[in-house]
């Protein structure tokens, strides 16, 4: 949803023409607004991802501190080997398996998105042509997209940060494709154009 709004405003405000430098007022007027509140709260997804990768850590070291208690009540011989395991194998296995998954099927993911970007960027350019049919909607584009615009772009550096700071969780948040996405709007908009001009027939 967000990408959606975020494609549109770009593309809205690149196309805006005369109305453009009001477009920016808006946008500055957003950001004033709302920056406070993001200075204020900014660091709430860090804390999160910090939180989440916390207890994941004191998951693991639980299973390994109360694993022995469970193996002692088994035979010598069976707590001889299940205690070796577990000192060996169950944690680090574990935690191995945790990368191994996004290791594994983070290609596979990545390939879904190559193979069906177009289709969406095209049901994304074509969505935006129809609702930009509706009254008020470019009205209603103006005050909500910057929004989402200025929440996509902190979002980005929350996960950029969140990475760079050694965050398991952080390479599992995608970031959103900001520049990507106004540049295929803009280009789809700008054959839009030249096709419309080359249909139209001049009037006598």
């Amino acid at each position: 949803m967000i990408v959606c709004l975020l494609s549109i405003y770009e593309y809205a405000k690149e196309n805006s023409g005369p109305l453009k430098p009001g477009v920016q007022t808006v946008e500055g007027t957003v950001k004033t607004v709302i920056g406070p509140v993001y200075d204020k709260f900014h660091d709430v997804l860090f804390e999160i991802l910090k939180f989440v990768d916390r207890k994941v850590d004191e998951s693991f070291s639980e299973l390994d501190s109360r694993m022995p208690s469970f193996v002692k009540q088994a035979s010598s011989q069976a707590q001889a080997m299940a205690s070796e395991v577990q000192r060996a194998g169950v944690v680090d296995t574990a935690k191995i398996i945790t990368r191994t998954v996004y290791t594994k099927y983070g290609p596979t993911i990545k390939e879904l998105y190559c193979k069906y970007e177009p289709v969406v960027e095209q049901y994304a350019v074509s969505a935006w042509r129809t609702l930009n049919c509706l009254p008020l909607f470019p009205q209603v584009a103006h005050i909500v997209v910057p929004v989402a615009a200025y929440w996509s772009e902190k979002y980005n550096q929350v996960v950029y940060y969140s990475g760079e700071k050694g965050y398991a969780m952080a390479s599992y948040l995608p970031l959103i494709p900001i520049d990507k996405i106004a540049k295929v709007f803009e280009e789809r908009g700008t054959r839009l154009a030249a096709s419309n001009n080359g249909d139209s027939t001049p009037t006598q």
